[in-house]
């Protein structure tokens, strides 16, 4: 073998010539079935992204990858093309996708050590629109994928399709895609409206997006213009004397970030998008490209009345928290739970690494009165979660995560797991009525100690006093008396409640089985415990929450149905009845009267209030026949509070909100103002006879 290789032969020669390049030949056939098939380059040109539409036909969203509008080729400047042809590829409409000359001659620098491009226009689309199929790596596998994905598009598309997917999709920093968000991004105006130097800047960055940055590298991205200019001028598509004036011309840049306005439910958007990626893949569709219709169960009035609702609320609520948290009173250096928040700041921190003491670094922040107003306003920020839902079939019809969306992305609808405080007392009676207990039954209200373990007693308290007397089941959940509900909960065990608030609606958030549960004290989510109060709402059978009924192609063809799921009794309907009705009392007379006195709202509702130690946490949520909605109201640092024990209520905070909320869907009409629960439960007039107003600790069976 090695005599052969030192003393070739002509027909050794002749195999090896011959067998070479069959083995390049087949090496490159190999290739084939890794690059793009023909139907993705199809799609690639259009840019369908998923359609996200309201239960009454309103869209609510569309999910594209990214922040883009595709304009066609004749609404982009004449001036964008001739720089980008003169620059990137001269002969772009001599050749088939491949320039061989440019090829030749980048290769043969490339071995001289001067590495250049010969990449054409195609195939940096190539690599643009397929950058997980062809790389980046400076490889021959690499070239020749891309050169085969370049003769694909060529057969596919025209010289001008290929020029107007270019320009649409080619990254230009800052999130903006595609020359229109480029041109609204560095110069304020359309693609159209580009001028020849506006158009050299932008085809100046596709050498190097960060070398050539006008905004962060104005003197290379000015020569690099100038570069362009010249290269128009040597192919003809600029005079002599207007390159000489034009190079003259400084950078004029009027730089704006590009946003996509978020939608009017873009908390719940965001929540879909993950479950429609999750459907997508499963069935062999792309939600930005395959042009999905999404048929939500939103009602875009609800979600409109929500935000309106939420903003009014939280703003009234801000100015309070503002008052309670200033330079005098809890934003000041001297206050321990400030300096805690000074002390989680990256600015502390590097206080600190750069050797300063605790109490230095604490003394420089806290007279930077900058760092203290924005610190503050920060953790002073109020926050609020609303969510609706239909109790029949789960449709989510209103979906508000946060004040501000694009401020405040974090949900506290379905993310936050917050303490429910009261409202978990529809639980405890719940159990209790479905064990037979009547809302005349009496506990008396009475201090109680209550052993968690050897060492550990709990001793529930309320704003009042004990009064020694019994107190009915009735007025007890209407008033909202820890005292009695904490007996009530002995009695019934907190093992049964959990289980039956996990059989309601609380099926992802852990529940502690312990007797202070019947306060509320494990955290659970808004959504949860909306969803719950509509299996009360539903004669106590439980429906899982629902956020689409059905997606649809392009073309409106039904892709897929998604029904209500079946329900589920998890209480009985005689227990969730008489629940109804004991939580009617509630709104009437009781914590939540305010939805009665303030708001005005006649119709049949019941609901309840619900308020965590030190006010950190506020609640309320109202049941309608056709809709329950809640809301949470606080703040993402739990150790801030209002201050105040009267805004800190539930009754204060968060139903002002439902009550506005309910206010405006009864007076649209959205809901109906006549709708019926069933008839109200009242007690007999013989329950103030003596031998029906029994006094028991615990009621009768």
């Amino acid at each position: 073998m090695l005599r052969r290789v030192r003393h070739p032969t002509r027909r050794g020669i002749a195999l090896t010539l011959a067998v070479l390049p069959a083995l390049f030949v087949a090496y490159v056939l190999a290739l084939i079935p890794f690059t793009p098939s023909i139907g993705d380059i199809r799609k690639a040109r259009v840019d369908r992204p998923a359609l996200i539409v309201s239960a009454d036909g309103k869209l609510l969203d569309e999910f594209k990858p990214v922040n883009r509008e595709w304009v066609p080729l004749s609404r982009i400047s004449p001036y964008m093309v001739d720089a980008l042809i003169a620059t990137e590829d001269r002969r772009f409409y001599q050749h088939h996708g491949l320039d061989w000359k440019r090829t030749a001659s980048a290769a043969l620098h490339t071995f001289s050590g001067d590495r250049q491009g010969g990449s054409t226009i195609t195939q940096q689309l190539a690599r643009n629109l397929y950058p997980d199929e062809i790389g980046r790596a400076p490889t021959l596998t690499r070239k020749l994928k891309e050169a085969i994905t370049a003769l694909k598009i060529e057969a596919v598309y025209s010289k001008d399709q290929i020029l107007e997917t270019y320009l649409n999709t080619v990254p230009f920093l800052y999130n903006a895609y595609g020359v229109e968000m480029a041109a609204r991004t560095y110069f304020g105006k359309s693609a159209d409206q580009l001028d020849v130097l506006d158009s050299a800047t932008l085809v100046g960055m596709l050498k190097a997006n960060s070398a050539y940055n006008p905004v962060l590298n104005p003197e290379r991205a000015l020569q690099r213009r100038n570069t362009v200019l010249g290269q128009m001028n040597k192919y003809g598509k600029l005079t002599p004397a207007a390159l000489a004036r034009l190079t003259r011309q400084p950078l004029d840049v009027d730089f704006e970030r590009q946003t996509e306005p978020p939608g009017p439910a873009p908390h719940f958007s965001a929540q879909l998008r993950k479950w429609l990626i999750g459907w997508a893949d499963r069935n062999g569709y792309n939600i930005y490209s395959d042009g999905l219709v999404v048929r939500t169960t939103i009602d875009s009035r609800l979600q409109a009345m929500a935000t309106q609702a939420m903003d009014w609320q939280t703003s009234q609520l801000q100015s309070i928290a503002n008052d309670a948290w200033n330079a005098r009173t809890g934003c000041w250096p001297g206050n321990g739970l400030f300096q805690s928040f000074i002390r989680q700041t990256p600015d502390y921190r590097a206080a600190r690494d750069a050797g300063q003491s605790d109490r230095a670094a604490l003394t420089q922040l806290g007279t930077n009165a900058a760092f203290v107003q924005a610190l503050c306003r920060d953790k002073t920020r109020i926050q609020a979660g609303f969510v609706a839902i239909d109790p029949h079939n789960g449709d989510i019809k209103a979906w508000v995560g946060s004040r501000d969306f694009a401020d405040e992305p974090f949900d506290h609808v379905q993310q936050a797991r917050r303490q429910p405080g009261s409202t978990f007392k529809a639980f405890v009676y719940g159990a209790a009525f479905a064990d037979g207990a009547r809302p005349t039954d009496t506990i008396v209200d009475r201090n109680v100690a209550i052993p968690l373990s050897a060492h550990a007693v709990w001793r529930p308290t309320d704003a009042e006093p004990a009064t020694g007397r019994p107190m009915t089941l009735r007025d007890a959940l209407a008033y909202s008396r820890n005292r009695v509900t904490a007996q009530l909960m002995e009695k019934e065990g907190p093992a049964k409640v959990a289980r039956l608030a996990r059989a309601m609606g609380v099926r992802e958030s852990p529940l502690d089985a312990v007797p202070s549960l019947a306060l509320g004290t494990s955290p659970v989510t808004l959504k949860e415990m909306v969803s719950a109060y509509g299996t009360i709402a539903n004669r106590g059978a439980y429906v899982a929450p629902r956020m689409v009924t059905r997606i649809e192609d392009h073309d409106g063809k039904v892709l897929a149905e998604f029904p209500s799921v079946a329900p589920e009794q998890a209480l009985p309907a005689g227990a969730a009845q008489t629940l109804v009705d004991v939580m009617r009392d509630v709104v009437t007379r009781g914590t939540g009267a305010g939805i009665r006195t303030r708001f005005g709202i006649r119709a049949d509702v019941a609901g309840k209030t619900g308020t965590t130690q030190d006010d950190t946490d506020s609640w309320f949520i109202l049941m309608h026949p056709q809709l329950v909605a809640g809301a949470w109201v606080g703040f993402d640092d739990a150790r801030v509070t209002l201050g105040d024990d009267y805004w800190g209520e539930g009754a204060h905070s968060a139903l002002p909100m439902v009550g506005a909320f309910y206010d405006m869907a009864l007076r649209a009409r959205v809901i109906d103002p006549r709708a019926q629960f069933y008839p109200e439960i009242r007690p007999p007039r013989a329950t103030t006879h003596p031998r029906r107003h029994r006094r028991f600790l615990f009621w009768p069976f």
